[in-house]
């Protein structure tokens, strides 16, 4: 009696084993009940094992999914933070161009005449990539050492000429070159970006701030090639409101 109770207990649970996965056909309606028995544990047995096997497979991709998440979320995190940096640095660096170009009429200042000379670079092979970048943004963000901050710069591109931040390092280093009043060494840093890095959000300033470079070593017919260059290739940039004010001027 007890054997034929467990029989058909095993039968419901397999019945309903069945509803949610195909499972091994087997014929539990002939022979003997031990028989019938040995047969429906084995399908039971089975069933389940496939189950606890399409449990660990769920759990294995949850655990990847959430990997995922957290590197997408990491990510972001860091973008934002180089997204916050690049535009304090824009505000930072925009500030010193601007001294600079009320000055313009009256000729460099004690200021630039005394760091006039760039220093050399001193490599810093202790840092890594991202350290050594930090290191020189935050020379001008939160130190405010413009004239510290060129060597550093150089250095980051001569220890990592093909890093994600080369195209940045030669903006910057153009900037604070320019600031100084240094034309033609700004026009290198200004140039390579132009040549080296055709999809820099900053190329269109680059190639304006070349031309302005150009125009104060009297390369006049140089400086109204590229701004008509950004007026051609950036039609919608603010670089092109500029190189139209300059293209104006000299005219």
């Amino acid at each position: 009696m007890n054997k034929r109770i467990l029989a058909l207990t095993l039968t419901a649970i397999f019945g309903a084993a069945v509803n949610a996965a195909p499972a091994p056909v087997a014929d539990v309606s002939s022979g003997s009940t031990e028989s019938r028995l040995t047969t429906l544990e084995r399908l039971f047995n089975t069933r389940t094992a496939q189950q606890h096997r399409v449990q660990e497979q769920l759990d294995l991709l949850q655990n990847e999914v959430n990997e995922l998440r957290g590197s997408i979320e990491k990510h972001n995190y860091q973008l934002e933070r180089i997204l916050e940096r690049q535009r304090e640095l824009y505000l930072e660096i925009d500030k010193r161009i601007a001294a600079v170009m009320t000055q313009n009429g009256s000729g460099p200042t004690d200021e630039f005449n005394q760091t006039n000379q760039v220093s050399q670079p001193n490599p810093q092979t202790s840092l890594n990539e991202d350290q050594a970048y930090d290191k020189a943004v935050n020379l001008i963000l939160k130190d405010k050492l413009y004239d510290d901050a060129i060597p550093e710069f150089q250095s980051f591109l001569q220890n990592f000429p093909n890093s994600s931040y080369a195209s940045n390092a030669h903006y910057w280093l153009g900037q604070l070159l320019f600031n100084k009043q240094d034309w033609a060494a700004a026009a290198n840093q200004f140039e390579t970006l132009m040549n080296q890095f055709p999809d820099s959000s900053k190329r269109a300033d680059a190639m304006l701030k070349l031309g302005i470079c150009e125009q104060e070593r009297s390369n006049i017919a140089r400086a109204e090639q590229l701004w008509k260059k950004v007026l051609a290739e950036y039609p919608t940039s603010s670089a092109r409101k500029l190189a139209e004010i300059k293209l104006n001027a000299v005219k």
